[in-house]
């Protein structure tokens, strides 16, 4: 008797380890028959009843798979990513490439639109950044409620050149209006202004998405914008509240279609006015050699004449030293 209740407990034991294995074997994707379980030391199947059949849990898109469904965001991604690569071998700074009132309405350098969107040289404003257009990625699969690949790529232009102006005139304002000489000399660099656009858009037509930032923090993206505007600007002290309210302000603006008309037409239109007036700015305003473009340089001592490395070291010129610039991350 006493042998046979021994035989039934390891009977039972068996069957309980049974549907542990296939538990643990359901939850890891794998298959495996859910009605008879082998002892490993003889020919006696072992039944597991009642044990539950679970179905394998869903498991992630390959990066490859991703990346294709995200072409525009992924390039911005590698190009952002390379910049901030060679800006850390060259020891570039914020200066030689960011935005400020000072470099691009009084002294005509409108090359460090495109040079500050793509910039970043704090590797946590980079990843921080990058993590947030990747969620926003999801913009160029929603082809069936008016978005997609080519309103992607339209709209990020538009948001890269709109926010810009948008910068340029709050400080504008607030120069000229208030007297706060100050943001003269605000120099601002980073992706965040199209990323806050895009945050905002995304939360005027999908309203029930969400957005994921580094893998851990999920907010609904209806309030995303003003949410992280919040905690960038508490979390970050140099966060540019301006820039990245200007993303907000340029986002609402074209999700509510006060800002629309964007083609193939106009975006290439717009495209090629941009490069041509970077292209003629960085030859007036900078001492890179450009033998294809003779332009009449301006002749100025006052201007300094600058190149990737040259704008902080004319700081200091002519006996006189012009006022620190003051850093914003955007």
């Amino acid at each position: 008797g006493g042998r046979g209740r021994g035989r039934g407990s390891c009977v039972h034991w068996l069957a309980f380890c049974s549907w542990k294995l296939q538990t643990q074997l359901a939850i890891c994707g794998q298959t495996v028959d859910p009605v008879d379980s082998y002892d490993g030391r003889s020919d006696l199947v072992i039944p597991v009843l009642g044990a539950p059949k679970l179905p394998p849990l869903p498991m992630g898109k390959p990066l490859v798979s991703q990346i294709s469904e995200k072409p525009i965001s992924s390039f911005i991604i590698g190009v952002c990513s390379a910049i901030w690569l060679y800006f850390q071998k060259k020891n570039v700074g914020y200066g030689d490439v960011g935005i400020s009132y000072e470099a691009v309405i009084t002294e005509g350098q409108y090359w460090r639109v495109l040079t500050s969107t793509f910039s970043h040289v704090s590797v946590l404003h980079l990843v921080f950044n990058m993590s947030a257009l990747w969620s926003l990625g999801i913009v160029e699969s929603l082809g069936h409620i008016g978005l997609g690949i080519h309103y992607y790529l339209h709209y990020t232009l538009l948001l890269i050149v709109l926010s810009s102006l948008l910068v340029m005139g709050m400080h504008h304002v607030l120069i000229h209006r208030f007297g706060l000489e100050f943001y003269k000399r605000v120099t601002a660099v980073g992706y965040s202004c199209v990323v806050f656009g895009w945050m905002t858009i995304l939360a005027a037509k999908q309203p029930s998405s969400k957005l994921n930032l580094f893998g851990l923090l999920s907010l609904p993206i209806n309030f995303a914008p003003f949410e992280s505007l919040v905690f960038t600007s508490i979390i970050v002290p140099q966060a540019s509240f301006l820039g990245h309210l200007s993303g907000i302000i340029v986002g609402y603006l074209i999700a509510w279609g006060l800002v629309q008309g964007m083609d193939n037409y106009w975006t290439i239109t717009l495209s090629g006015w941009i490069l041509v007036a970077s292209v003629i700015s960085l030859k007036r305003t900078s001492s890179f050699e450009m033998g294809f473009l003779q332009i009449e340089p301006v002749v100025d001592p006052l201007l300094p004449s600058v190149g990737l490395t040259a704008y902080n070291s004319a700081n200091v010129q002519n006996g006189t030293v012009r006022p620190a610039q003051v850093i914003e991350l955007v």
